[in-house]
């Protein structure tokens, strides 16, 4: 089958191909479809934005299927420690993508932003590797991998400092140092929990890179879901006068939602159904 096909055509037999064959690599998609390896990454960057299937290292797999529900979607820790919550299909990582598709509405060509670590963090990842002319900083080596993948070819700066095993992040002085050095549009930061008096709070006391990343953006972004507000750690990470931005799911409460924005905070509720 290496007949030329419409792009709409290629793009629907790709679809039909992994879902009946699962994973597939790149390559065997260029082969299979007598397209370039350029041509075929686009393909899945386009089909992976509309939820047709999802973007992995290399190529892709199937969005709905008994195969994907065992093979892990993108996170911030593949393909060393994929998380649960992250595998697809499953309420939790839909809530997330949601969450990243609102975030990387946020984003327009040309910007700077930085990336914290974080599995919810990671869901912006898709969304933006159809804008051109990116800056990304990231703490996260599956982060930079990802995005130095994309076609669009985005600047992808790394922070060094010390590789933290639990946090899947480089850590440390020199991280900060390096962080602290650039100035960014955007912050987009994770949280383990949230205080709604507080603002973002951890169990970690590896806090000093977030907020150099909060500190050298003009914008800073929280991404994490509405669950986290049942979670009120001992360390605060951001307090609400850092944050410009919370966005979370439609499970957060209405007076816990006005309860942030009172303390000035733009708060961006998600749901499933892109209303």
């Amino acid at each position: 089958m290496k007949s030329s096909h419409s792009v709409d055509e290629r793009r629907k037999r790709i679809v039909e191909w992994v879902n009946d064959n699962g994973h597939t690599r790149v390559e065997t998609l260029a082969s299979q479809f007598n397209a370039s390896e350029v041509t075929i990454r686009k393909d899945l960057t386009a089909l992976a934005a509309q939820g047709a299937l999802i973007r992995q290292f290399g190529g892709a797999v199937p969005a709905v299927s008994s195969v994907a529900s065992s093979t892990p979607a993108f996170t911030e820790t593949t393909p060393l420690n994929p998380a649960p919550q992250n595998i697809m299909p499953s309420a939790s990582n839909n809530l997330a993508n949601a969450i990243g598709q609102c975030a990387a509405n946020l984003v327009t060509p040309g910007s700077k932003l930085v990336i914290d670590c974080g599995s919810t963090t990671s869901a912006i990842l898709p969304y933006l590797s159809t804008l051109d002319d990116l800056v990304v900083m990231t703490n996260t080596l599956s982060t930079a991998n990802y995005l130095t993948q994309c076609d669009t070819e985005p600047t992808v700066l790394m922070a060094g400092g010390t590789w933290d095993a639990l946090s899947q992040s480089f850590q440390g002085a020199m991280a900060e140092q390096l962080v602290s050095a650039y100035s960014f549009d955007i912050a987009f930061i994770g949280a383990a929990g949230i205080d709604v008096e507080r603002g973002t709070t951890t169990f970690n006391e590896l806090t000093g890179v977030t907020r150099a990343m909060a500190n050298a953006a003009s914008k800073v972004v929280v991404m994490a879901s509405a669950k986290k507000l049942l979670h009120k750690m001992p360390n605060l990470e951001l307090g609400w006068n850092k944050i410009s931005v919370l966005i979370t799911d439609d499970t957060i409460s209405d007076s816990d939602k006005t309860n942030i924005e009172n303390k000035g905070v733009t708060v961006i509720v998600a749901t499933l159904n892109g209303e």
